[in-house]
């Protein structure tokens, strides 16, 4: 049976971030970078707007030029802190709908979703992916299907932002061969004048090469554009790291006086947890809790168990007992609460999704 892979990739991230976290910028053309001064500005463009698109900016060119482009535009400095919390929550969000993920950037990732869906399930499951990233972090993003890495970063690509592009095994071949060269992964602009030379310009040329041709061209790498070409690339979806623990955190909008607010936000982010649990078949030992006040101390408590469980209800009473010590601190405001899972191990048995994608 084919795979069903995924490449899940944020649209604009750094400016999209930018504007959900500023409403203010919502409809303007943004550029994140340095200080344009004017036009006398150094430094380069880090990101860009699709709106700042339109008038030429794009990622990498001087700022200055960016300016003369569109000195109407918003500039701002990057928050590289603020894209890389909302980063590992994107990533989290797409941990609790997969089994195999493999995060391959701050803005991107793949997943193998074989296990747990087919072709003819796959759109209704991207989109409902697609929705849970817009409705927790108001982003958008963009997915390619299909039954490889290297095809599904392809398609990615392609109906941006907001898209969703599905590649049928079947259609592989024919999907890939009238893109240019440049489309494929690694393929840059010293490789695609290279390949221009010899008169290959789409990959569907490419792929009429015999192997060991590109082989005695490009060396080992030839092995690897003739299996993207063809349509035969294999790479596996790996985890690059183990999992060693499991987190979800709430930063309350209104500083929270109320015990109970916090109480129930516990409870809440307890069941979070314990999905991503259950989602990578592991049990914990250990559970936590994470503490920030008005003044943004902040403390952390955990428990550990003689044996490891999978309970939910063990993991919120827990969570709700490690509380106690911070429910009477005075007249102190609580900014954010998070739960905690460590000392992880792998159940013996997969779990069964609960979810049909396929009705």
């Amino acid at each position: 049976m084919s795979r069903v892979i995924l490449h899940i990739d944020m649209d604009s991230f750094y400016a999209s971030v930018e504007k959900a976290a500023h409403p203010e910028y919502r409809d303007l053309p943004l550029v994140v970078g340095a200080d344009p001064k004017e036009g006398q500005g150094r430094g380069v463009v880090v990101a860009a707007s699709y709106e700042a698109r339109k008038y030429g900016v794009k990622s990498a060119i001087p700022i200055s030029r960016a300016y003369k482009l569109c000195p109407d535009c918003k500039y701002i400095r990057p928050n590289f802190a603020l894209y890389n919390r909302v980063s590992r929550r994107v990533m989290d969000i797409l941990r609790e709908f997969v089994d195999k993920f493999e995060q391959a950037s701050i803005d991107e990732a793949y997943a193998d979703v074989s296990d747990i869906v087919d072709y003819g399930g796959v759109r209704q499951y991207a989109n409902t992916i697609r929705e849970e990233i817009r409705g927790r972090e108001a982003l958008t993003c963009s997915i390619g299907v299909a039954q490889n890495k290297s095809i599904a970063k392809i398609a990615s690509d392609l109906h941006k932002p907001d898209g969703l592009t599905i590649v049928l095994p079947e259609e592989s071949k024919s999907f890939l061969a009238p893109l240019p060269v440049r489309s494929i992964s690694g393929v840059g602009r010293k490789t695609e004048e290279a390949l221009k030379e010899l008169g290959i310009e789409t990959i569907g040329h490419l792929a009429e090469i015999p192997g060991q041709d590109l082989v005695k061209i490009f060396g080992r790498n030839g092995v690897w554009i003739w299996g993207i070409a063809n349509a035969e690339e294999r790479s596996e979806v790996l985890e690059r790291d183990e999992i060693k623990s499991i987190s979800h955190e709430h930063t309350f909008s209104e500083d929270a006086s109320d015990p109970s607010v916090v109480r129930n936000e516990i409870d809440q982010l307890s069941h979070m947890v314990h999905r991503r649990l259950m989602r990578n078949s592991m049990a914990f030992r250990t559970v936590g809790i994470k503490v920030r006040f008005e003044n943004f101390a902040t403390f952390t408590r955990e428990r550990s168990l003689p044996d490891h469980i999978e309970g939910v209800d063990f993991i919120a009473a827990e969570a709700n007992s490690l509380f106690d010590e911070f429910e009477d601190m005075g007249k102190k405001k609580i900014r954010l609460i998070g739960v905690r899972l460590s000392n992880l191990k792998e159940t013996r048995e997969k779990q069964e999704t609960l979810r049909t994608w396929t009705d």
